[in-house]
């Protein structure tokens, strides 16, 4: 079974095409973080943090009753999936890490430390004034927020189709200002760095070339320093690489699934867990 793990603020979107590609060989689980997708605020504020996440997602493969799963993680989903392998090793058949980084991701963002240095200001700033800041984040446009997106090069308007990201933009709206800025100030402050010459299992590194977000020298980075790991990079490929090119992203993980027996049997059944902390 392989079992989905979304990027920040996602409930999904990104595995439109996986999951239905991924199904055609195992069974496919997906889960919503706290306060994310049909996943009610977290009780405890405070449990936002990468650790708390990778909890999660080890509830979510007990409930499924499998022995081990292929964690496929998706930008913060890297990390999730990750920490949760530190949690529990045993638990884990093989890691699927795409788009994303081993920690730390709000300091090299854009090429600047400046995202990490402004979000403690900016969370303060949004808990004085928690009704303008909401305001603020639930009336950006979709087609705005789309074409802003594309003109700094966190996708590529002619490689995606608008009908595929559009639901990003519309979840994020619902998503509590708050709890992603201390989401997102936990992920950078978070690290498994010095987790990646103990992993143990087969591991895939997918990375966009053009990826402005979490950059294609940190996917070489883990490539690097995880033993045996394949690196494969998406020409063209921005941080929404699996939609932008669907054939691509598939094959490779094809390849690596068939290459490294990681398969032992087929059952495309789908399951969609969203959990309540």
């Amino acid at each position: 079974m392989a079992v989905l793990c979304d990027g920040l603020c996602c409930d999904g979107f990104i595995y439109k095409y996986l999951w239905d590609d991924l199904a055609e060989s195992c069974r496919v689980a997906h889960f919503h973080y706290r306060g994310h997708g049909r996943s009610e605020l977290p009780h405890d504020p405070e449990r936002i943090d990468v650790p708390a996440l990778a909890e999660d997602l080890l509830a979510v493969v007990d409930a499924l009753d499998e022995p081990d799963v292929i964690l496929v993680g998706h930008s913060l989903g890297t990390q999730v999936a990750l920490e949760a392998y530190r949690k529990k090793p045993s638990a884990v058949r093989a890691l699927i890490l795409i788009c994303g980084s081993f920690g730390r991701v709000t300091h090299p963002f854009k090429g600047s430390n400046l995202l990490a240095t402004v979000l403690p200001d900016l969370i303060e700033w949004t808990t004085k004034h928690p009704k303008f800041a909401r305001g603020l984040w639930a009336r950006v446009p979709v087609k705005v927020a789309l074409r802003v997106a594309g003109l700094m090069g966190d996708i590529n308007i002619r490689a995606v189709r608008v009908e595929d990201v559009a639901p990003y933009f519309q979840h994020v709206v619902h998503v509590d200002f708050e709890m992603f800025l201390r989401m997102l100030k936990c992920a950078g402050e978070h690290s498994a760095e010095d987790l990646l010459p103990r992993v143990g299992v087969p591991t895939l590194v997918i990375a966009g070339e053009r990826d402005t977000i979490t950059p294609p020298a940190l996917s070489r980075a883990m490539q690097e320093a995880i033993p045996n790991a394949r690196l494969c990079l998406i020409p063209e490929g921005t941080h929404v690489a699996p939609l932008e090119h669907r054939e691509l992203v598939t094959q490779a993980i094809e390849a690596f699934l068939n290459e490294s027996a990681v398969l032992h049997s087929k059952s495309p059944v789908l399951e969609d867990a969203g959990r309540e902390p």
